[in-house]
């Protein structure tokens, strides 16, 4: 299983979109892996996860079929992991020859966010954006293009039914868990003796430790260390920490440095890690 990091940053990219901080200042100047995109990766390039503003971009910057790809998971519905007006050009005359109707996954929330962009659309039911949405209970497991994913309880949005995602196929188990603190007791004890080839951890404020929502670099210590206290993690699991803010301070080079100190990975726009 191959999962590419499409977008490695937080909600306002990095350099920020409005932003003139010494952070934002150094990677305009530097730019290569300092210059980060909103958050989206793929499986094994067919299966998206999240759908942010900056998704054509990486169609253009990797290569990505979009047109092609027939499956969408979201973990939320925030702007920078969800945006559906986007999907509103997957219609007749914006669109042509695409692979079928677009399957895409969520909660409740996501799904009413994208039941509001379709009423928008104005032109008669035969020209409607072609997707199908699909919304997911959290720890209910769903079969889809021979992988099992199980959405899983995030700590983020209290407001919402956040999901971080387990992915498995043929005996590989991978572990995306963008945008949530040290995870819920639920998701912990439904974890508990699953072994992960590669577990992906949000470190959003990266030398800040924080109490819920996201996770710093110290956060990410502890949920690797109570990984593989419950059997979940072992020298064979591959940590990969992603979804950066500037407000974190660490530009891309001294990032991975400090990640390395504790066996993890750096991610970066357009990496690829495959187990």
């Amino acid at each position: 299983m191959k999962i590419q990091y499409l977008g490695t940053a937080a909600a306002e990219g990095w350099p920020g979109t409005f932003c003139r901080c010494p952070q934002c200042r150094e990677a305009r100047r530097l730019g290569g892996k300092n210059i980060r995109t909103r958050s989206q990766a793929v499986i094994d390039d067919r299966l998206l996860i999240d759908f942010p503003p900056d998704t054509y971009m990486h169609m253009l910057a990797y290569g990505l079929d979009l047109p092609s790809i027939g499956t969408l998971f979201v973990t939320h519905s925030h702007q920078d992991h969800w945006y559906p007006e986007e999907l509103m050009l997957r219609r007749n005359g914006f669109a042509a020859d695409m692979a079928g109707i677009l399957d895409i996954y969520g909660n409740d929330a996501v799904g009413k966010s994208l039941e509001q962009s379709l009423k928008e659309v104005e032109e008669s039911p035969s020209d409607m954006p072609r997707v199908a949405y699909h919304e997911l209970k959290e720890f209910c497991p769903c079969q889809v293009e021979g992988y099992v994913w199980t959405p899983l309880k995030a700590a983020h949005n209290p407001k919402e039914n956040c999901f971080i995602y387990m992915v498995e196929k043929e005996g590989k188990r991978l572990l995306y868990a963008n945008d949530s603190g040290y995870f819920p007791e639920e998701t912990w004890e439904f974890l508990s003796g699953l072994h992960f080839d590669l577990v992906s951890l949000d470190c959003t404020l990266q030398k800040i430790r924080l109490k819920t929502g996201h996770m710093g670099l110290p956060n990410n210590v502890d949920v690797a260390e109570r990984l593989r206290k419950i059997g979940c993690a072992d020298s064979r699991t591959k940590f990969v920490v992603t979804h950066f803010s500037h407000n974190g301070g660490w530009l891309h080079e001294e990032m991975a440095v400090r990640a390395a100190e504790y066996g993890f990975c750096a991610a970066y726009d357009g990496m690829t890690v495959e187990v």
